[in-house]
């Protein structure tokens, strides 16, 4: 089936169904419960690094403590993509995003009560498997409710809510904890997250439990394969590993958090350390790339609506702006490197992180059309554990590098290497989407 002809003689063939009012007011329902989640998913994993200090001065943590603290996150939340992705496909985003959201939820508040380190490390797991369903949830809800001309600005929406949280962190939990202290900004924060689980699964519905018209499933699967089974099954999810596609969003995904996750985890330590500002300059200019990122997180969604729009194949208007993106991530980068400037240091870190939440948010994207509607969910956290494999590997190695070394330098050249790697993964390996065909057969 060409995707792309079929999508661009729409309009010389019949008028392209249209959303109706309920289907608009469940995309905007969605959408918007899934920015207030992923907001808070954002602001939970910051109040650690947040916290930092204090949180070592009560428990008497060291600093090797502190940083096995902030990986255990990480790599529990890597690991429980791959079940997650199934989970949501086998059972629906409704139950699953309603259930994680409370779990980590629960965890968060759960840290604020801890007493030792083992503790909080248990919190810190949890926190990490709660948090897994979040953005493959995003994927399946943008496949379930967007046809494939809107799937790429729903992505863009959701998918801003990662540095929108990262943007309002810093100051939100900052003030939380100067004056409540950092027992009551865990606990807060854990509350605002079980009230918006409640929200989600009291106003959230899947299309399989309502009554659609044929217009509405007309204006839904528009572009799509058809045939596709509602519910996917071990051996699909299996054999959507064994594809080729898979291993390229993997890979290539690992450059786009690895990146991300070097400015994430350090920006504010390089700014201080490498570039000698001070502790409250660094803390305002820190804010400023991750601002960028949600213009880029938006833009990046809607440049792969338009490509479609404009007849390029829904596989390739995700693949282009990913490679390019990601690319010029690791060009900035570089720059950010090796300038002398302070000012021309943050303006390519800015324009790094721009770039990388349009790559971000191409990739999300192309989850939603890379394979069958049953198995987008799955995929989708396929690609964000190879992701996270990279986000949990960026600031360990990043640490090692610059102890061993004495500079940032060498850590982001290194970064910089990752992402052109990676990069080159989304032009060689991501060649055309997986069919429902190719899971019947093993592809």
């Amino acid at each position: 089936m060409d995707t792309a002809r079929e999508i661009r003689d729409l309009g010389a063939t019949h008028i392209a169904p249209r959303a109706t009012p309920r289907v608009r007011r469940m995309q905007v329902i969605a959408l918007t419960l899934l920015v207030l989640s992923g907001v808070v998913n954002y602001i939970d994993r910051a109040t650690l690094a947040i916290g930092n200090p204090l949180i070592r001065r009560d428990l008497h943590l060291s600093i090797a403590q502190m940083g096995l603290l902030l990986s255990a996150f990480l790599w529990a939340y890597a690991f429980a993509q791959l079940p997650a992705g199934g989970l949501i496909d086998r059972f629906g985003p409704r139950r699953l995003l309603a259930a994680g959201v409370f779990i980590w939820s629960a965890a968060q508040a759960l840290a604020g009560l801890t007493t030792a380190f083992g503790q909080f490390v248990f919190a810190r797991v949890i926190l990490g498997f709660g948090e897994a369903p979040q953005f493959p949830t995003g994927a399946r809800v943008v496949r379930d409710w967007f046809n494939v001309r809107a799937r790429g600005t729903a992505t863009g929406v959701f998918n801003c809510s990662s540095t929108l949280g990262s943007a309002i962190a810093a100051p939100l939990l900052t003030v939380l904890m100067l004056a409540l202290g950092w027992r009551w900004m865990f606990g807060l924060m854990g509350i605002a997250g079980i009230i918006i689980a409640a929200v989600w699964f009291a106003l959230y519905r899947e299309p399989e439990g309502m009554r659609l018209t044929r217009a509405e499933e007309e204006y839904r699967r528009e572009g799509d394969e058809t045939g596709e089974a509602a519910r996917v099954t071990l051996g699909e999810w299996r054999r959507l590993l064994g594809h080729a596609t898979t291993w390229g969003m993997i890979i290539g995904f690992f450059g786009v958090v690895y990146l991300t996750w070097v400015y994430t985890a350090w920006l504010p330590g390089y700014l201080e350390i490498q570039r000698h500002m001070s502790i409250r300059s660094a803390g305002f200019a820190t804010a400023i790339p991750f601002v960028a990122g949600v213009i880029g997180a938006l833009l990046g969604g809607w440049l792969t609506d338009w490509l479609v729009r404009r007849g390029l194949s829904p596989i390739d208007s995700r693949r282009y702006p990913l490679t390019l993106s990601l690319l010029g991530m690791a060009a900035c980068t570089v720059a950010a490197a090796l300038v002398p400037s302070n000012a021309l240091a943050l303006a390519f870190i800015s324009l790094a992180m721009f770039l990388g939440y349009i790559a971000s948010s191409s990739a999300w994207a192309m989850a939603s059309v890379a394979a069958p509607a049953n198995t987008t969910a799955s995929l989708g956290a396929m690609q964000n554990f190879g992701g996270y494999v990279g986000g949990a590997l960026a600031p360990m190695v990043t640490g090692f590098i610059v102890q061993a070394s004495g500079s940032f330098v060498p850590a982001l050249m290194t970064a910089a290497g990752i992402g052109v790697v990676c990069a080159i993964a989304y032009v060689i390996i991501v060649r055309r989407p997986v069919t429902a065909a190719d899971l019947m057969a093993g592809g």
